[in-house]
């Protein structure tokens, strides 16, 4: 099994980077590479099982599920139902912790999934500095004081 995990300090609180990021649509708001994103069934986007169906930037279509939401601990966890990447059984989980020195939080954000072995360390890289980091730095700009 394949583990991608990154993390990184945010200059903001805690709760003003999870309003910013619980919102399970709310991706397009936030990370650069994608393009839009849509609840399916017309579900509550932080409804555990609702599936939101989303374009990237380059047209790619990928599906995925909300396992788990919690915003007391700040942490949301989905797997992914449908996408173009070689991969199966990924389930990732982004998550927020306070860091009370400097009113900053401390994300992370991992997944584990299988594919075939010739290939995970290029998914594991593809994901962990396309998809992760890639968030993080936007949301770096983002809360920039």
């Amino acid at each position: 099994m394949a583990r991608v995990y990154i993390s990184s300090v945010i200059g903001a609180p805690a709760a003003r980077v999870w309003e910013r990021v619980r919102d399970f649509n709310g991706l397009p708001g936030w990370h650069p590479r994608i393009r839009d994103s849509r609840i399916e069934d017309a579900l509550p986007a932080d409804k555990v099982g609702c599936i939101r169906h989303f374009h990237l930037q380059n047209g790619d279509v990928i599906r995925e599920q909300l396992l788990g939401l919690s915003d007391y601990d700040m942490f949301c966890t989905y797997g992914i139902l449908e996408s173009p990447m070689p991969i199966e059984d990924y389930v990732a989980t982004l998550r927020l912790t306070p860091i009370t020195d400097g009113d900053r939080c401390f994300i992370e954000w991992s997944a584990e999934f299988t594919c075939a072995p010739d290939v995970e360390a290029e998914w594991v890289s593809n994901i962990g500095t396309g998809v992760f980091q890639t968030g993080f730095d936007a949301l770096k700009r983002h809360f920039v004081r």
